[in-house]
């Protein structure tokens, strides 16, 4: 633990998640920052400054003037999609640290089932990164990822059922969340054996992350101020993010390795250093997942396990409820919804302040890692 001054998440809201929302973008951001803000004791105007994503269509102006705040002082946007989910909480913990806003709204919104879906044509810019596998056909997520998730299978004689065992694991946890979308439907291997073949032989459909319709957002503000608050408060222990020099937004094509996740290694190296925790430390892994196999690579890449450890790991019941680290219990992406990984803070601060449906006993840390971005947040 850090003696510094830190920041802390005082509250939390979201919409439902559904398939077809039925309302603007901009409605599921208010609605989910109204509820974020009630959910802290606070209001509109103690808002000082906002975080989101970039690829977030909500406009601020248009957010501030439709929630009513008056004068806001501070905005900043991370980089990319899921991978700068956790980056959200080190803007805004940034913010609040050097004064720059006592009280930051993050958010993130959008209708990605009812609206524009993932490998939908689309007019783009010109792009050197796209430029070099778009027009052979990879398009969407799957497409791209399953070409680095092949190394790691052929590495270390991962085969696609292995995968399956953490979605399995995902959608056991959504079945006794009630506002997850596999509420009430667990899946076994089995189950996930027959699922068609998204991209053979490595992703099935459900290896797959959600594509939902949703708002998430949170309010960081400071910890003395926190504990002025009406709920137990939740610290940001520490963040930290890597982008290295043959990375990519969505892929590892140009590493030396494959079967490593190098910027969550860089990143976990740095989150262990400034908060002076290790991963033995954590007592649940909220851990992005917009398909199964990400979750091995993260697995190793903080540490739970050594390299190709994880089908092991996982077969062993390590990240069930009961397990050693037990990862995402909610259900994660795959099993409750997927709203770029934000949803996986939620159930964080949720398991510190003892709230969550799949409460996991004595929580005092919680890593939240997406690959590239990551935080631990702490009861205190």
């Amino acid at each position: 633990m850090t003696a510094r001054p830190r920041a802390a998440v005082v509250g939390i809201g979201q919409t439902e998640f559904s398939k077809n929302s039925g309302r603007s973008e901009l409605q599921l951001a208010c609605e989910a920052a109204k509820s974020a803000i009630d959910d802290a004791g606070l209001t509109a105007a103690d808002i000082e400054g906002t975080v989101t994503f970039t690829l977030d269509t909500n406009d601020e102006l248009a957010l501030i003037r439709s929630l009513g705040i008056e004068d806001l002082k501070w905005t900043s946007r991370t980089p990319f999609g899921g991978a700068g989910a956790s980056a959200t909480l080190q803007h805004a913990a940034a913010a609040v640290k050097s004064g720059a806003a006592e009280a930051v709204l993050i958010y993130r919104a959008f209708n990605e089932r009812s609206g524009h879906r993932f490998g939908q044509p689309m007019q783009r810019l010109p792009s050197a990164r796209t430029n070099l596998h778009e027009p052979y056909g990879l398009l969407t997520p799957p497409q791209v990822y399953a070409l680095w998730y092949q190394r790691y299978m052929h590495a270390y004689g991962v085969t696609n059922a292995d995968f399956g065992l953490y979605s399995v694991v995902a959608r056991r946890n959504a079945a006794t969340n009630p506002k997850a979308w596999f509420f009430g439907r667990p899946i076994t291997i089995d189950d996930h054996q027959r699922s068609r073949w998204i991209v053979e032989p490595v992703l099935r459909l459900l290896d797959c992350c959600q594509e939902s319709d949703g708002g998430v957002a949170l309010v960081v503000t400071s910890e003395e101020r926190a504990r002025d608050l009406r709920h137990p408060v939740v610290a940001i222990e520490g963040a930290a993010q890597s982008s290295v020099v043959d990375g990519d937004m969505s892929f590892n094509y140009y590493g030396d390795d494959l079967t490593r996740f190098v910027e969550a290694e860089h990143t976990a190296r740095r989150l262990w250093q400034t908060t002076g925790l290790v991963a033995a430390d954590m007592d649940v892994a909220m851990i992005y997942e917009n398909s199964s196999p990400v979750v091995f690579y993260q697995l190793e890449a903080y540490g739970f396990c050594g390299p190709g450890e994880s089908r092991d790991f996982i077969a062993e019941g390590h990240i069930d409820l009961d397990g050693t680290i037990p990862v995402n219990p909610h259900g994660g992406l795959l099993g409750e919804a997927y709203i770029h990984g934000m949803n996986n803070i939620l159930e964080a601060v949720r398991q510190l302040r003892g709230t969550s449906c799949n409460q996991v006993q004595g929580a005092q840390n919680v890593l939240v890692a997406a690959g590239r971005s990551a935080a631990i947040l702490g009861r205190c």
